[in-house]
């Protein structure tokens, strides 16, 4: 990806960072744009620009000498910045500090500016932890049954979505990536086996297995799909690959028509829904990482928390959880 105003420097660690690291092009601009407002900060505490210009101020002049007497303090100076006059929150703050610990390091490492990086030590805020909103069995169903009303070839499409969502937990960017070829189906001891291949994040393939309901809608769909040279499986009513944009957009809409909009879900919550349906059911943690194709096991593990706190409620539901034995007093009596 190429940044307007951007200096070489830079440049070269987005270049790196998106075709060495794989990472995908959304963290590549996350990643330009949080280390853009630290450049800012620091031509403003140079005195090379002035704070009430502070959004507009071009970072492309920005010497590499400037960046080589950046400190831990002028790093830290930046994160109290965010949270006292951008008012970032712990977590915009955490992504800050990750951006530039990952940025230093390149610059320490590959092009050696430093003799150690200035934010080797330093350390990430700690965002409260909350655990992922997702849909109840019932509020799942009830969105499905919302969407069976079948008028025309995208109402078949957008069943289809939505229950590849709720099935397979996929991301919105998989799930638009999908293309026709990407449906495979073999014969396993005597039985049909149906998978579908997806690309995650830092463009790595895996392979999803279909369940029933995924097959039936699937096939549904197809058999409706308009004849077209488009690859992609899930197509626009022009013809095209449908947009991430246009899949928030329906599920925005049949979320509506269901009755649950405004209880902030979302595509990304339906993700988070088919995990914790698949976890409460038996699924093995280590199964369910697979399946969200998660790289480390820590970011899967929120979803046993997930199972606790429920847990934990029934048991606080029970009309008998605030008995006490006969003549004994409560602690704040």
């Amino acid at each position: 990806m190429k940044f307007d105003d951007c200096p070489g420097y830079l440049q070269e660690y987005l270049n790196y960072i998106e075709t060495i690291k794989l990472r995908s092009k959304l963290t590549v601009k996350n990643y330009y744009t949080d280390i853009k407002l630290f450049l800012r900060f620091i031509k403003v505490s140079n005195g090379l620009a002035t704070e009430d210009e502070f959004d507009t101020i071009k970072i492309a002049d920005i010497s590499e000498d400037l960046v080589k007497k950046v400190t831990l303090t002028d790093i830290l100076s930046f994160l109290t910045y965010t949270s006292s006059e951008r008012e970032n929150q712990a977590q915009a703050r955490a992504r800050k500090a990750v951006a530039l610990r990952q940025f230093f390091k390149y610059l320490t490492v590959k092009k050696m500016w430093f003799d150690v990086s200035p934010a080797q030590n330093l350390e990430l805020p700690s965002p409260k932890k909350t655990l992922p909103k997702h849909l109840t069995i019932e509020q799942a169903t009830e969105l499905l049954r919302t969407c069976s009303d079948f008028k025309d070839w995208t109402d078949h499409r957008d069943y289809c979505m939505i229950t590849f969502f709720l099935n397979c937990g996929m991301r919105l960017s998989e799930l638009v990536g999908i293309n026709v070829n990407d449906f495979i189906s073999t014969k396993e001891g005597g039985e049909n086996v149906h998978r579908i291949k997806v690309l995650g994040k830092g463009s790595k393939e895996r392979i999803i297995y279909l369940n029933p309901a995924c097959v039936s809608a699937y096939e549904d769909y197809i058999k409706v799909r308009p004849d077209t040279k488009e690859k992609a499986l899930f197509i626009s009513k022009r013809l095209k690959r449908i947009s991430n944009r246009r899949v928030e957009q329906i599920i925005d809409e049949k979320l509506q028509l269901s009755g649950l909009s405004g209880m902030g879900f979302s595509v990304h919550k339906l993700r988070h829904t088919a995990a914790t349906l698949m976890y409460q059911n038996g699924v093995d943690v280590r199964a369910l990482k697979e399946v969200l194709g998660h790289e480390n096991l820590d970011t899967t593990q929120i979803y046993t928390h997930v199972a606790n706190e429920q847990i934990r409620n029934a048991m606080n539901m029970n009309p008998l959880a605030g008995l006490t034995p006969p003549g004994e007093k409560k602690n704040n009596e």
